[in-house]
């Protein structure tokens, strides 16, 4: 599920998406999502970034050393960096507007047309910028992780207009998701003011300094959600448990990621503390799991579950996209979610665990062709 179907083409022309829509079962999150009575935002979620064309090899046996050549039999594309949260969180029905840079070459065509029209992403406020190239990553999957290579030029200056438009007419959203390793766009606080929840992630520290300044961005956030090295790196801590404690003074809900180790996460507001292990699947490709688990957690936040259901549920949803080869586009649809469980490669203990995600599958997930029969169930 989730891979993308290309046609040949010429060289020189990009490559045409398959546009049928994986996840047909979606819909509209909003009635399956608890909230006020008032009029609802115009989008769940908003967030800007940049977006990347991701070149996915798997079934590696490791990195090439020097003078070799590894072969494959696997190889993933698709729309990576700020596009993984933006694709994970459209196909569980949120609406998601993503303010972007695209490039004008072939991967930049090809980039704009599958989030638009294939997995329904608002580009409203994205901008498509001459002269400019695409950035590309090639990530090499092997045990259970990952080693990434990125091509990126900076943004020319006649992209500025984007952040200039943001600022002057922030969104109306629910959510808002920011890079917190980078200095807090004006729009965000603007938007927490008017009732947004601000959510933080941040990317590796390839300088190693791993400055203070970047936690202080953290009075700006409402949920932040590192990764294991990253939190344990900015809080100079051994373990992610005294990273989360850490980080728990500092922001009002702390997730620590912990890949293939599950994660811990910490509510200061509730008291609530929780830890989950990582779903028992086989894992083909972990690129971009940990954006479609905070997609998970955004949504099971919106849908105000206790804190231990949200962090099963943004479990879940990573531990089933790393099933799929294709980074983003290995996400899961409602339909996939429906009948997690069902080959009998997780026991019927964990399964139970899950009951709670009853509720909101959709009704047309059942005829979803990745579904047969109801396999989320409650213990009898």
């Amino acid at each position: 599920m989730g891979g993308l179907v290309t046609q040949q083409t010429a060289p020189g022309v990009p490559p045409e998406p398959s546009l049928a829509d994986p996840c047909a079962e979606r819909e509209p999150a909003g009635e399956r999502l608890r909230g006020g009575t008032g009029p609802a935002p115009a989008l769940d979620v908003f967030l800007s970034g940049r977006v990347f064309m991701d070149m996915i090899f798997t079934g590696l046996p490791g990195l090439p050393p020097p003078g070799t050549e590894i072969v494959t039999d696997g190889l993933g594309s698709a729309p990576g960096g700020a596009a993984n949260i933006a694709v994970a969180m459209s196909r569980l029905g949120l609406r998601v507007g993503l303010a972007a840079p695209f490039g004008d070459d072939m991967f930049g065509a090809y980039l704009w047309r599958t989030l638009a029209e294939q997995e329904g992403v608002d580009l409203a406020r994205s901008r498509r910028v001459r002269g400019w190239s695409t950035p590309v990553t090639v990530s090499m999957a092997y045990d259970s992780d990952r080693s990434m290579v990125t091509y990126a030029r900076p943004v020319p200056a006649g992209a500025e207009d984007l952040a200039e438009d943001l600022a002057q007419a922030p969104p109306s959203a629910r959510v808002c998701f920011i890079d917190a390793d980078r200095p807090v766009p004006p729009w965000a606080p603007e938007m927490r003011e008017r009732g947004s929840l601000i959510f933080g992630d941040l990317g590796w520290d390839q300088t190693g300094a791993w400055p203070a300044e970047v936690l202080d961005r953290l009075r700006h956030v409402d949920v932040f959600l590192p990764n294991a090295a990253e939190a344990m790196a900015y809080t100079r801590t051994g373990s992610p448990a005294e990273a989360a404690e850490a980080l728990a003074g500092r922001v009002p809900v702390v997730v620590v990621k912990r890949g293939g180790d599950g994660a811990i996460a910490i509510d200061s507001a509730t008291g609530e503390r929780a830890e989950t292990g990582a779903l028992p699947v086989e894992a083909l490709d972990p690129t971009g799991a940990g954006d479609v688990f905070a997609a998970g957690f955004v949504f099971a936040t919106l849908a105000d579950l206790p804190l231990a259901e949200r962090l099963r549920f943004a479990n879940l949803c990573a531990g089933l996209s790393v099933r799929h080869r294709s980074g983003s586009l290995g996400s899961p649809c409602w339909g996939e979610i429906a009948a997690f469980g069902e080959t009998g490669e997780v026991p019927e203990s964990v399964l139970a665990e899950y009951a709670f995600v009853i509720p909101f599958i959709p009704d047309a997930a059942d005829d979803s062709p990745v579904r047969a029969e109801p396999t989320l169930r409650k213990e009898r």
